[in-house]
């Protein structure tokens, strides 16, 4: 017997895992963070698995380890004990996977040529690399063709981050300072709803899942999701957690906002082609509307006034939103793949 199925037979009898492991280092990590003593050292098993794994961003075991260690800082799972967010052994874990996640982004995601350090020149990159493209694309598969059993997995994907909206954002607004604080505080205060706790975009995603017979607690669907979900909210996750990464969380942020607008708009077609009222829509139909105005204000007052502020950070910045668009790109072209070889884009079917 492993010592991980050791270590597991031994811990049942004193945690309740919320998850499933998906190899080692998330079974130790898992372990650990659930308030066991019978963890083996993840640290060694990280360092172990990236140097084995053949692609960072798929691996099932380097994606759940680092998701669950982002959770213990988001407070996200409540099987988490809060003492141990600063462990060190599990920060010096969280920090194998998060260089060897940014490192492998680095490498893979292709950066435009860097435009001049001003507002004007920032906004006018940024809505040139968020353009939409012709051709096949998931919004309007949505839109024109999507089962009701697609619409319904395409929500599963999206409740591992849109149930947390904003929250990885949020993480950059003590870290900047002046034009760019107060723009990104304008978009988040939308995000959050105002001050009307029903109007909070997670909270309306809730509704949302509500509506569609799905289960919209938190981690509800964790187990179904591939890597490359759990990746594309890890990314974001280590941009805004790492401050010296501030850069590119904000032009993660500026990306996801540029490129929100047309396709919620598709995908509120989609939803109603499928019978559905705005009890479902209505999530997407409000982000066709705010998006349309947060993408003013994060390729100009935000992503545009860091990089004329600090021009340091305009190559950070780039990255954001490239490496955005290239993850998220990756995972809807992992579903659409999936549908159209008739499966199921998620590991074994979602829980209804």
């Amino acid at each position: 017997m492993s010592t991980t199925a050791v270590s597991r037979t031994s811990a049942a009898e004193a945690v309740s895992l919320p998850l499933a492991e998906r190899g080692p280092v998330s079974d130790a990590v898992l372990l650990h963070l659930a308030g066991s003593d019978a963890f083996d050292d993840h640290t060694d098993l990280a360092s172990k698995a990236v140097e084995a794994t053949a692609d960072v961003f798929r691996d099932d075991d380097i994606a759940l380890a680092l998701f669950a260690l982002y959770a213990s800082s988001y407070g996200s799972i409540e099987q988490f004990s809060a003492d141990l967010e600063w462990d060190p052994q599990l920060l010096a874990t969280r920090r194998v996977l998060e260089a060897a996640l940014e490192s492998a982004l680095r490498s893979a995601v292709t950066v435009p040529e860097l435009p001049e350090p001003t507002q004007d020149a920032v906004a006018r990159a940024l809505f040139a690399l968020t353009a939409p493209s012709p051709g096949p694309s998931l919004s309007r598969h949505l839109a024109k063709r999507a089962t009701e059993e697609q619409a319904r997995e395409f929500l599963v994907q999206r409740s591992i981050y849109t149930l947390r909206e904003a929250d990885p954002h949020s993480w950059a607004i003590p870290r900047l300072h002046g034009r760019a604080q107060a723009a990104l505080v304008e978009i988040q205060a939308d995000e959050y709803g105002g001050g009307r706790p029903d109007r909070m975009h997670a909270a309306m995603f809730a509704g949302t899942m509500r509506a569609m017979g799905l289960d919209d607690s938190y981690g509800a669907y964790l187990d179904q999701v591939p890597a490359l979900t759990l990746t594309s909210h890890n990314t974001m996750s280590m941009f805004g957690i790492n401050r010296r990464l501030v850069g590119a969380i904000v032009g993660h942020l500026a990306a996801f906002e540029m490129s929100s607008s047309i396709p919620s708009r598709h995908y509120a077609d989609g939803f109603r082609r499928l019978g559905h009222g705005d009890e479902v829509a209505g999530y997407f139909d409000e982000h066709v509307e705010a998006d349309a105005v947060h993408e003013q204000i994060a390729g100009r007052d935000l992503a545009g006034a860091l990089a004329e502020d600090r021009p340091e950070l305009l190559a950070d910045i780039m990255f954001g939103a490239a490496a955005c668009l290239a993850v998220d790109g990756w995972l809807e072209q992992h579903m659409m793949d999936a549908w159209g070889r008739g499966e199921s884009s998620l590991c074994t079917g979602a829980r209804r």
